[in-house]
């Protein structure tokens, strides 16, 4: 049997390129999603430590997106909806028109898009797992029947080029492309089963289709630049974001100097029983984060880092960025040089 080689984040590097760039402020990140528009391609993972009702509000108010998690009833989410819509508008804001939330595969899930739609939701994110599979076709073609272009939908997870050309066929206006590369994320090495990110993203831009975003292993910065240059629209992010203020949760302490917050992966022990009474198949943990302070500062450098990021490419925009960038792999040795390497030994 002949194996294909698979590169993640960590395996390849940009290419710095001739620039004429003078300020990271001639750089736009400006991204689209079917309908909508944002001024950060940055997307907060619907996760119930990483987006509720604050954080949706604070993404938006920052010109990104922010995915309102489904783990907490069609009542709770429907109020958080509406809240936000109510709180954007006051404040005479565009994003009250780009509310997104996300639902299962089910028919239960697609009765909840109607009340959500009814709220102000314009983004429905079918929010799965193992997204090729038949429950994603059948309620993405049913929910693009019934609101048609009214509402985006974003379905996924998927790794493979056919699952994007299937999503994007079904009638998906964007695909979340990546399994098992995050941070609390237990799907590889419980099933055995993924694709590095970055290779799925990689493969997947190959073809044309929906909006890609890149979802699961950016760690960092230079991970969300190596994924837009391979082909996204946009990342999502959980662990990055987590740990904030605007996150769902208490700010727990040990000591005076160290503060935290709990995250943990949906289909852990204790996010299952919280949502569902019992846990079944265990593809996550649940840890604490560190406490970083508000999300807002988070965002701030991830922009400018970004936007760095492609002044190295020389480009302007990010689809300059995906036409100029040019990849080359790293060895073990050069990823230790990469990093911030003084103190190893």
């Amino acid at each position: 049997m002949k194996f294909k080689q698979a590169y993640s984040f960590d395996d390849v590097l940009l290419v710095p390129l001739k620039s004429d760039i003078e300020s990271r402020q001639e750089v736009s990140l400006n991204a689209s999603i079917g309908n909508h528009s944002f001024r950060l391609p940055i997307i907060s993972s619907p996760m119930d430590t990483v987006t509720e009702l604050e954080m949706m509000l604070t993404m938006a108010r920052l010109g990104g997106l922010g995915i309102l998690h489904r783990y907490n009833g069609p009542g709770s989410q429907s109020n958080m909806i509406t809240a936000a819509r109510d709180i954007l508008e006051q404040e005479s804001s565009d994003a009250a028109n780009s509310l997104a939330a996300a639902i299962g595969s089910t028919e239960e899930h697609t009765k909840r898009a109607e009340l959500l739609y009814s709220c102000g939701a314009r983004i429905l994110c079918v929010d799965v797992a193992h997204g090729h599979h038949s429950l994603m076709e059948r309620s993405i073609k049913s929910l693009k029947d019934k609101f048609g272009d009214k509402v985006t939908l974003i379905g996924g997870n998927i790794a493979t080029p056919s699952a994007y050309h299937d999503l994007s066929s079904w009638g998906a206006d964007a695909v979340r492309v990546g399994i098992g590369g995050g941070s609390i994320c237990s799907t590889r090495i419980q099933t055995g089963h993924g694709v590095p990110t970055f290779q799925s993203v990689l493969d997947c831009a190959s073809m044309d289709g929906a909006a890609i975003i890149a979802d699961g292993g950016i760690k960092t910065p230079g991970d969300a630049v190596k994924a837009l240059a391979a082909g996204a629209d946009a990342v999502m992010l959980g662990s990055m974001l987590a740990g904030t203020d605007e996150s769902p949760g208490d700010i727990l302490s040990t000591t005076e100097d160290k503060k935290y917050k709990v995250y943990r992966g949906m289909a852990s022990v204790e996010a299952q029983v919280a949502w569902r009474g019992q846990a079944r198949s265990l593809e996550g943990i649940s840890t604490t984060i560190t406490y970083k302070g508000s999300v807002k500062d988070t965002l701030k450098k991830l922009e400018q880092n970004i936007k760095s990021g492609l002044s190295y490419s020389g480009a302007r925009t990010i689809g300059e960025l995906q036409a100029k960038a040019q990849f080359i792999q790293q060895t073990a040795a050069g990823q230790v040089e990469s990093s911030t390497h003084i103190l190893k030994k």
